[in-house]
């Protein structure tokens, strides 16, 4: 069964309240100050049983003007609008007020209720339902059922309750996004169950023992149980008035705005791109940068108006701009928003939020505008494509293209197909279904290329980068995943030569220039004269006062190439002399059986500097197997 939610909606003292009494026999004025002023201030709920035997979500918002902030709170996520007008009084400003925000709020279905015809003739009555229907052309209310009640007389109730089961069957189906939110819009706490929130619950599902994330404030905590108009329950389902019953967090900490979701699936943001309707009944035109009163779900947010395409729009006008926020706000693409001026406070506008991750923009560029376009209106894969340019070497993945564009991973499964096919975007990590565009893959190719040119360029000594100093250079964006493959396919194509953890140019040799080459060939001369006792390693380089560093990169090269040996931190050998001990040490094994530190130094005729690191050297080069103090040949020939 579908879960539905009816806001009320109408001018204070209209019968709002009398009104939903009468069809449930729930007073939603449940404050002492409601009681004894006579009118709504907080939001109040019900539930209505229809005669189709489906259950209706009851949300009673304030009427007053000091509280539509509260009424905004109450109608987001309501599917349809109950509009409470007085027959007595006919039109008045809230109601004017409530339908603007039922409308800027996405909200297409509903009816009206006239309330309160046990106070006028029937004559009356006749020209208010025409004032009415004058009134709704144009709107979404527009041939909506009028349906004349008194809660007092309880006339009119059997027919508003089938209006209403009518109406329900009428509502087309959500797009459901798939990601668990749940605006809060009352907290509080029950003895022995502890803190507990209420809100309507926008899409997905959520069960019993689940861990919640509330944001923005990014407290975890855990469902310990819910409640679905007043009955417990193990899931609640998108569409339903729902408590929760939160564990490992206090009432203090929470308030109405906060959202719970689900870990990883909605970042807080204070930076909105959106689609603005002005309205036409305003006074004056909205100006770049000016202060507004953001409303999305249940939280108020002051927003400065950063206008993409002109300086200001006229009264009716709609148009492109990025919201700047005072804190954050969580909020998914396709969630519809109202504007209240700064001062004094009026509804003004509100319309779609259609990246709610975006980069700061450029005012008057034509290419920020086209993307807004196409995530306005586009198809699912150029709208993809979008947020794929945006996101940049980082890419993203299935979860955050779900929240930047608004629809679920299923459906975003399906258009990435046709995107992969077509080789504009490609998967750098399977497990997570993470995605970079492809005209990004190549820059950061193009970009690895001319780092590690550069970079060979400036250490001509060196055999090429390592992949730690290219990683580092290509940016912090750059995931492990993504470097691996980048290294993997740049091989492949033969751009790159990867040694161990050493990066170069595809067939690149170290080439020396003449003054390089003398020194390498004095280098060379050191360690061939030297023989068995050659200078430690520090000795060598201090030789070359003025090019130490030099030095060390010729050393590193030719111990590279294998011409010289390096046998501990200090002593380095040239490969012919060691090739020649070899030689001569495994000759004395096979005559002698064994070798001793005495028998070694007959043989060489070193010092102990030499004899013990030289026998340790040939252990490790597997010539020598150590057996108590002496050394026996591993294999014979």
């Amino acid at each position: 069964m579908k879960h539905f939610v009816l806001g009320t909606a109408g001018h204070v003292d209209h019968g709002k309240t009398a009104l939903i009494k009468a069809l449930t026999g729930t007073d939603t004025d449940r404050l002492k100050e409601e009681k004894e002023r006579g009118i709504t201030i907080e939001l109040g709920f019900a539930s209505l049983a229809l005669p189709s035997g489906q259950a209706l979500g009851i949300v009673d918002v304030p009427g007053h003007e000091k509280f539509i902030k509260h009424m905004v709170s109450g109608a987001a996520g309501i599917d349809l609008v109950m509009m409470i007008i007085a027959a007595d009084e006919g039109i008045m400003p809230q109601t004017k007020e409530h339908l603007n925000i039922c409308s800027l709020l996405g909200i297409r279905t509903g009816l009206v209720a006239l309330t309160k015809i046990d106070m006028v003739e029937n004559d009356w009555l006749e020209l208010v339902k025409t004032e009415i229907r004058e009134f709704l052309k144009g709107t979404f209310l527009e041939g909506a059922p009028v349906i004349p009640v008194s809660a007092l007389k309880q006339k009119g109730i059997n027919e508003l309750t089938a209006a209403l089961d009518t109406a329900v069957k009428n509502i087309p189906e959500k797009n459901d996004c798939g990601i668990f939110r749940l605006p809060v819009d009352r907290v509080f706490t029950m003895k022995g169950f502890g803190t507990v929130v209420t809100g309507t619950l926008i899409s997905d599902s959520i069960s019993v023992g689940e861990d919640v994330l509330i944001l923005p404030e990014e407290i975890s905590a855990r469902i310990r149980g819910i409640q679905v108009h007043n009955q417990a329950t193990q899931e609640a389902t998108a569409g339903q008035r729902t408590a929760i019953n939160l564990q490992g967090t206090e009432k203090d900490s929470l308030q109405r705005g906060d959202v719970l979701v689900r870990p990883g699936t909605v970042i807080p943001t204070i930076r909105l791109d959106v689609f603005i309707e002005y309205l036409k009944n305003n006074a004056k035109s909205l100006k770049n940068r000016a202060l507004t009163r953001l409303h999305t779900g249940t939280s108020e947010i002051i927003a400065r108006v950063i206008l993409m395409e002109k300086d200001e729009l006229a009264p009716g006008e709609n148009g492109f701009a990025q919201l700047i926020l005072e804190k954050k706000d969580v909020v998914v693409a396709g969630d519809h928003f109202v504007l209240r001026s700064y001062s004094p406070i009026t509804t003004i506008g509100g319309g779609l939020i259609i990246d709610p991750l975006p980069p700061k923009h450029k005012r008057l560029n034509k290419k920020v505008i086209e993307e807004l376009s196409t995530l306005l209106n586009g198809t699912l894969p150029k709208k993809i494509e979008v947020i794929l340019e945006r996101t940049g070497f980082a890419g993203t993945n299935l979860r955050h293209l779900a929240f930047r564009l608004g629809t679920s991973a299923k459906n975003i499964k399906e258009a990435l197909q046709s995107i992969l096919s077509q080789k504009t975007a490609l998967i750098t990590d399977k497990e997570e279904t993470n995605i970079i565009s492809a005209s990004f893959y190549e820059k950061l190719a193009k970009n690895a290329a001319e780092i590690i040119t550069q970079y060979q360029k400036k250490n001509p000594l060196r055999e090429g980068i390592s992949k730690e100093e290219l990683k580092a250079s290509l940016g912090r964006d750059i995931s492990p995943k993504l470097f691996f493959m980048l290294l993997q396919n740049l091989t492949a194509n033969k751009t790159i030569e990867v040694d161990k953890e050493t990066v170069r140019l595809f067939g690149h040799k170290v080439t020396l220039a003449d003054d390089l080459n003398i020194m390498r060939q004095r280098i060379s001369k050191i360690y061939d004269e030297a023989a068995l006792t050659p200078p430690s390693l520090k000795d060598v380089i201090s030789s070359f006062p003025d090019r130490k560093a030099e030095a060390q990169n010729i050393i590193n090269l030719m111990l590279k190439e294998g011409g010289l040996i390096k046998i501990n931190e200090e002593l380095i050998f040239a490969r012919d002399v060691l090739d020649n001990l070899r030689k001569n040490y495994k000759a004395l094994l096979v005559k002698e059986g064994k070798a001793t530190p005495v028998s070694f130094k007959e043989l060489t005729g070193l010092s102990r500097k030499y004899i013990i690191p030289l026998m340790e050297y040939f252990d490790t080069n597997k010539l020598t197997l150590r057996v108590g103090d002496h050394r026996i040949l591993r294999e014979k020939e």
